[in-house]
């Protein structure tokens, strides 16, 4: 079994702002291709075009309908990929000692050499966080793209996770929560960001910017402005014609 440390020095994950998500599936995309390109073996995508594909994705996006206690339904687009607690169950279990947290910046990652695919992590995991990439035959998620925030070749706007700096809307923000003073750090107090199931006491480093209050206004008929009279007297000829008319 792998031990937790007992602190990090950072501790890097994400925002992720549900009121700006509008569920392009353009994080997802660029998670896939990334991943694919770079960190560890490629992701599977087995018969992909088949009766029955099967494929690894380490960031998926759920979709739901809301009924608020006012107003009308909303649509809310939830993001999801391993949130890299603090007391990550899933390091814990692993056999191998293939899952770790670094003491460097608290990632949750996993040493494919180590990993025999077991799925113990899977099964630990309470946010469904881990695939087992079949081609592989290794345990796959979020490393934060690892590869790229410490990667200097890349240009210093480039240096964040791929979800992140693709993300058409602004809605996925990246940094360290040890750092009061950082973005997801002001992010979070300023916008009440909650943590995914804490009851399940795995301190999440992840959090959730809930959606803001939607404006209300009163139900109008597109068809009022033309059906409103055009003058409450009627005037000119018809006016004339109108009072004639009332004498006979």
């Amino acid at each position: 079994m792998t031990a937790l440390p007992d602190s990090t020095e950072k501790k890097l994950g994400l925002v992720i702002d549900l009121d700006t998500c509008v569920g392009c599936h353009a994080c997802v995309t660029a998670c896939k291709g990334w991943n694919t390109q770079n960190y560890g073996a490629p992701l599977a995508d087995m018969d992909a075009y088949g009766a029955d594909p099967v494929g690894s994705f380490l960031n998926r996006v759920h979709a739901f309908e809301v009924q608020p206690e006012v107003g009308a339904a909303q649509t809310i687009h939830f993001p999801k990929s391993c949130l890299h607690c603090d007391d990550a169950p899933c390091v814990t279990v692993c056999p191998t000692g293939a899952s770790y947290k670094r003491v460097e910046d608290g990632i949750v990652l996993v040493n494919e050499d180590a990993c025999m695919g077991c799925g113990l992590c899977a099964w630990a995991c309470p946010y469904g966080a881990r695939e087992l990439d079949q081609d592989a035959g290794v345990m796959k998620k979020c490393t934060l793209c690892v590869d790229r925030i410490y990667n200097e070749n890349l240009p210093e706007e480039d240096r964040q996770p791929a979800c992140v700096r693709t993300c058409p809307a602004g809605a996925r923000h990246f940094g360290d929560f040890a750092d009061p003073e950082s973005n997801v750090s002001k992010l979070t107090a300023e916008r009440g960001g909650m943590a995914l199931m804490p009851e399940q006491g795995t301190q999440p480093v992840n959090r959730y910017l809930p959606p803001r209050p939607k404006d209300t206004m009163e139900e109008v008929d597109v068809l009022a402005p033309l059906l409103k009279p055009v003058a409450e007297e009627p005037k000119g000829f018809l006016g004339w014609l109108d009072k004639a008319l009332e004498k006979l």
